[in-house]
């Protein structure tokens, strides 16, 4: 069943690049970077000044080891790296243009390539604990021209220096008045997402208080207009449920029981259509 809503969103992602303000200190990002995780989520990020470089911010929560990592902004994947039990360990660069690049540090699994081109809030890793790393963290910066600045997520600084909780807004709906977790319902996170092209996000979300999945496709394109537009999940070992149609904002939500058990997960927009591995099998 498809919710009404009739207020029309009224914001969207800024991603062109263009127009940089260069300071005497720092350069004010053109790009409109988001926290490095899914919608919804919520990290503490230490931010200190004998950190290296020390206008990096460190994000972390309870049992994060394998949480999912996102691009902060759409751009090329530059570098992806292994430092072994040094430094950065496994780690991620992506470039946005403009002179400006995000990195992401101590990943347990990376998940890009060099050359492949990445949507804002797409997945591009896990976190982990590798480097010289003493617990499982995600560290992040945002460099120009390779000197790391100073960070703005959403239009804002984050906190230097000290400790701060903040809430994702990494939901790449690309102007659809409605959110996974609107469409899921209270309690579900989101572990994972897709994007296909720019018709449309595929969202797996999760809810830990009763072991359900939930999958929905948020339209990013002919948002109001009914369209071809599919969402559907699979558990390992069951059959697949499908919800397909012509909607306006979005497919779905598809829900399954499926606690410590591998899911494909999947849907379409149009012309365009994804289907994941068999995964998230914790």
């Amino acid at each position: 069943m498809k919710l009404s809503k009739i207020a029309s969103a009224g914001f969207g992602l800024l991603l062109g690049i263009g127009g940089l303000t260069v300071g005497a200190e720092e350069a004010e990002a053109a790009t409109n970077f988001q926290m490095p995780f899914p919608c919804g989520q919520t990290w503490q990020g230490q931010t200190r000044s004998g950190h290296s470089p020390q206008n990096a911010v460190d994000l972390n929560r309870a049992n994060d080891y394998g949480d999912t990592v996102v691009a902060s902004a759409s751009g090329t994947v530059s570098r992806v790296e292994n430092e072994g039990s040094t430094s950065y360990g496994r780690w991620i660069e992506i470039n946005h243009g403009g002179g400006w690049t995000t990195r992401y540090a101590h990943l347990s699994v990376q998940r890009v390539s060099v050359g492949e081109t990445v949507a804002q809030g797409e997945t591009i890793g896990d976190v982990g604990n590798s480097g010289g790393s003493t617990g499982s963290h995600l560290h992040f910066e945002e460099r120009y021209n390779g000197t790391a600045q100073r960070i703005d997520w959403n239009g804002s600084r984050i906190h230097y220096f000290g400790s701060r909780d903040y809430t994702s807004r990494n939901c790449g709906d690309g102007g659809n008045p409605y959110t996974a977790g609107e469409v899921c319902g209270d309690d579900y996170e989101q572990i994972d997402s897709h994007a296909l092209g720019s018709k449309a996000r595929i969202h797996l979300m999760y809810n830990s208080s009763n072991g359900k999945n939930c999958v929905v496709t948020l339209k990013t394109s002919d948002i109001g207009s009914d369209t071809s537009t599919s969402a559907f999940l699979e558990v390992a070992g069951g059959s697949r449920s499908t919800d397909s149609g012509n909607y306006g904002y979005y497919a779905g939500p598809v829900r399954e029981y499926a606690p410590g058990t591998c899911v494909q997960w999947g849907g379409s927009a149009g012309s365009e259509s994804y289907t994941s591995p068999f995964e998230h099998c914790g």
